[in-house]
């Protein structure tokens, strides 16, 4: 079975914990259990997607939406979409850059990850984690 979920949140530095929150719980309701390794990795991707669309989201935009998708083998889909048509890119970091990896985190994190354009309004961030064993 596919279950899917989205939602809209205000782009605050709020609302990042706010999608943490509400992607474990649509997880759990859906039967990951608590302490699951891919439920702590789509929360902790959840978290550095939303990240940068409230860092780096365009100025004018005041809401972002947030979609979780649990697929029938035990793996998770998490989509972020903003009206930015510039995709993100990972770059170098110095070792003592405070910002700057996010993006290293679910190149790591992820099974696959990618962006999908969505024309003139903006772009979705979407990430895969595989089901763990």
């Amino acid at each position: 079975m596919v279950r899917r979920n989205s939602f809209r949140l205000p782009r605050h530095p709020a609302s990042v914990g706010l999608a943490r929150r509400r992607v474990r719980e649509h997880l759990a309701d859906w039967g990951h259990e608590p302490g699951d390794t891919a439920v702590d990795d789509a929360v902790l991707l959840v978290s550095e997607l939303t990240t940068n669309v409230v860092r780096h989201g365009p100025l004018l935009e005041r809401e972002f939406e947030v979609a979780v998708t649990a697929l029938a083998d035990g793996s998770c889909l998490i989509e972020v979409s903003d009206e930015d048509r510039r995709e993100p890119r990972l770059r170098v970091v110095g070792e003592w850059e405070e910002t700057g990896r996010g993006l290293h985190i679910v190149e790591h994190t992820a099974a696959a990850w990618g962006v999908w354009s969505r024309g003139r309004h903006g772009k979705t961030v979407w990430a895969l984690v595989p089901a763990r064993s």
